[in-house]
């Protein structure tokens, strides 16, 4: 199904069962594979590959408990072009996608994200709620990446990893005013398994090893391993 008001590019491919609801843009040599729905007002660029069973532009859902969900307007999710986006992908309304990003099979993009061009966000990686990736990242399979973090350009994230955000872990009200993810600054590396607590900076181009606990920020240029880790 597609609405009468969606503005459909040259060269666009439909598999079974896509839905294209009211307001979407979709450009030139766009190929959208089988059971897709993209939702009102979504903007894909040129030369983009969706496949089988992707949602573009959801809504969140707020539980009664939720602690950074918000209720409000949210633009549209922008798609840029060169766009690789794999299967059962889900992609919240808000969120914006650089040009030649990769985002591969069952990975999930809340809203208010940004991805910069060129990044790679791996098989299963969840990036949650309001958070900012730069341009040219790593983000490798069933990496999950907290709500309110920011990961500079260049920055590599091996499998396995967790970033977290709540030193309370949700048993006070006074968590609300301390939520805050984790910062990582231009070519900072975290190596597979490793957790990294709440509020932490791996600085320029650190490295923390695999399976680390970081309770403290990384130094530009250091290496931190254990648990807790220590340069």
């Amino acid at each position: 199904m597609i609405h009468s008001s969606a503005k459909i590019g040259k060269n666009v491919t439909f598999g079974e069962n896509v839905v294209i609801e009211e307001g979407v843009r979709i450009g030139d040599n766009v190929r959208i594979g089988h059971n897709v729905v993209i939702h009102r007002d979504t903007v894909i660029g040129n030369n983009v590959r969706i496949d089988d069973n992707v949602v573009i532009g959801k809504l969140p859902m707020k539980a009664k408990a939720s602690a950074i969900t918000q209720e409000k307007q949210l633009p549209p999710t922008w798609i840029g072009n060169g766009v690789l986006i794999g299967t059962f992908v889900v992609i919240y309304r808000g969120a914006v996608i650089g040009d030649n990003v990769l985002i591969a099979d069952l990975a999930s993009v809340r809203e208010d994200v940004e991805i910069g061009a060129y990044t790679i966000i791996g098989r299963g990686v969840t990036v949650e709620n309001k958070v900012k990736i730069g341009k040219r990242c790593k983000i490798e399979t069933e990496a999950y990446i907290t709500a309110l973090s920011e990961i500079g350009d260049y920055c590599f994230i091996a499998p396995e990893v967790t970033f977290t955000n709540d030193n309370f872990m949700g048993r006070t009200e006074e968590r609300f005013k301390y939520f805050k993810g984790v910062t990582m600054k231009r070519g900072a590396r975290v190596g597979a398994n490793a957790t990294v607590l709440p509020g932490i900076t791996i600085y320029e181009d650190g490295m923390v090893a695999a399976g680390s606990v970081v309770t403290r920020d990384v130094p530009a240029r250091k290496k931190v391993l254990g648990a807790p880790a220590k340069v």
